[in-house]
């Protein structure tokens, strides 16, 4: 038996029936994770006792990076760690602009408690926080609010000190948020709470009230991220975990635009090794390609020298604590596996979970799991998410809803090129074996 609360059982349906990854209960799915357990979970300690990591997964299109990631995610939240996701992109995530990276960690960022953006909720926690602190010292009363309001600003610029001397701006925001809210002007600590999330286009005169010139730049969101870290460390969270999804899509960018990204990259290694963000934790999904292609990390050798682990061995004995791990993808054995633990999920919702265990047993499961592979053309690997999609919703929505339905009888499986997405589709060579007429086939003579 799953234990799964009501909740969490119906958005791990809802999520698996469009075809997505669940944003929680990732913990009951996790089919071949179990090896990296130990790893993360000191490394998060670490992470935690003010140590920083940057973790490098590789795996091929469908092995369950993106899976992988919202799992350690949800681990992280279980911890205590604030977390953001973000998928790379060149147009509205381009990685040369840390600026714009920055903007959307704290438009993504999420605790157990709150959901993106919890940027308000954080730094309203952290100047109570502050109050309480002030209070505990009996530096000021609350019923001189103007001495208590100064000696709060006073010790945030004391915990701001070491941030102050790099990125003076953030520490001048906060002043002027706290300021703009006791007064109750809520237009200006919008404004402000804009500007120290990174946002573009902060009126000129709600800068000038807060003493700050023009907006973020590259070397001011490095900064504002080490204030992000120590506001969040003060209000008693673990750390901050960053998600930087699908990194091979700046093989598809301009040379230029590469390197400028590459080098971030490379910074961001470089700054995390030299223990100038204490509670950080980032980690980087990619191809194999990304990897070790020649329009990917091997461009940038610094940066591949940083990330590079011998892969040539047997996976069985790769090293979760190395700087790259490897996601082996999903076996037969493994989508089986995945497709019960679904079943019995699903079941345990059900107003005739006998009928469901029953019709959609294990032989059920297993046969689907090589009807849709062999769909695929036998590439197991890129077939998770449109399995339990299938399942889930042509499979066992049917048998719940319809006392008739037997799936053995009343349903043929068929997979079309348009339910794959680009990389299913390019991995599973659907569009070549599919899309392609006699006069596309070279002949050699």
């Amino acid at each position: 038996m799953i234990d799964i609360s009501p909740r969490r059982r119906r958005e791990v349906v809802d999520a698996l029936r469009r075809g997505t990854v669940p944003q929680q209960g990732l913990d009951v799915l996790a089919v071949g994770l179990e090896k990296f357990d130990l790893a993360i979970a000191q490394e998060l300690e670490s992470v935690a006792s003010g140590g920083a990591a940057f973790k490098a997964v590789r795996g091929e299109y469908g092995s369950g990076k993106t899976f992988f990631a919202r799992w350690l995610i949800e681990a992280a939240k279980k911890r205590g760690f604030a977390t953001a996701e973000i998928q790379v992109s060149e147009t509205e995530t381009p990685l040369h602009r840390l600026e714009t990276v920055y903007r959307r960690v704290t438009e993504n960022l999420a605790t157990s408690e709150f959901t993106p953006s919890a940027l308000r909720e954080i730094v309203d926690g952290w100047f109570f926080a502050l109050e309480q602190d002030v209070v505990a010292a009996g530096s000021a009363s609350r019923d001189d609010s103007e001495a208590f309001d100064a000696a709060v600003l006073t010790l945030m610029e004391r915990r701001l000190e070491a941030v102050t001397r790099t990125a003076p701006a953030f520490s001048a925001v906060l002043r002027g948020y706290r300021e703009a809210l006791s007064t109750a002007d809520a237009g200006q600590a919008e404004g402000l709470l804009g500007w120290l999330g990174g946002q573009p286009h902060v009126a000129a005169s709600v800068r000038r009230t807060a003493g700050i010139r023009g907006e973020l730049d590259h070397f001011g969101a490095l900064g504002s991220l080490q204030g992000l870290l120590t506001v969040l460390r003060d209000s008693e969270y673990k750390g901050l975990v960053i998600v930087l999804d699908e990194v091979e899509t700046l093989q598809r960018v301009r040379s230029d635009v590469r390197e400028k990204s590459l080098n971030a990259l490379r910074q961001l290694v470089d700054e995390v090794d030299a223990g100038r963000f204490p509670g950080l934790y980032i980690l980087i999904t990619g191809t194999p390609a990304f990897y070790d292609g020649s329009q990917g990390m091997q461009r940038l050798q610094p940066l591949a020298q940083r990330l590079a682990v011998d892969f040539s061995t047997d996976s069985r004995f790769d090293n979760p604590r190395a700087a790259q791990i490897r996601l082996a993808g999903f076996s037969q054995e493994s989508l089986v596996e995945l497709g019960t633990r679904v079943r019995d999920i699903y079941a345990q919702g059900s107003d005739t979970p006998e009928r469901i265990m029953s019709i959609v047993d294990d032989a059920y499961v297993q046969l689907l799991a090589r009807s849709i592979s062999g769909e695929l053309g036998g590439r197991t690997g890129v077939a998770p998410r449109l399995f339990v999609k299938k399942l889930v919703g042509d499979v066992l929505d049917r048998v719940d809803q319809f006392p008739d339905f037997d799936p053995r009888r009343d349903y043929s499986l068929t997979v079309g090129a348009g339910e794959l997405s680009e990389s299913e589709r390019a991995a599973s060579k659907m569009g070549d074996l599919r899309d392609r007429s006699v006069d596309d086939v070279d002949l050699e003579i």
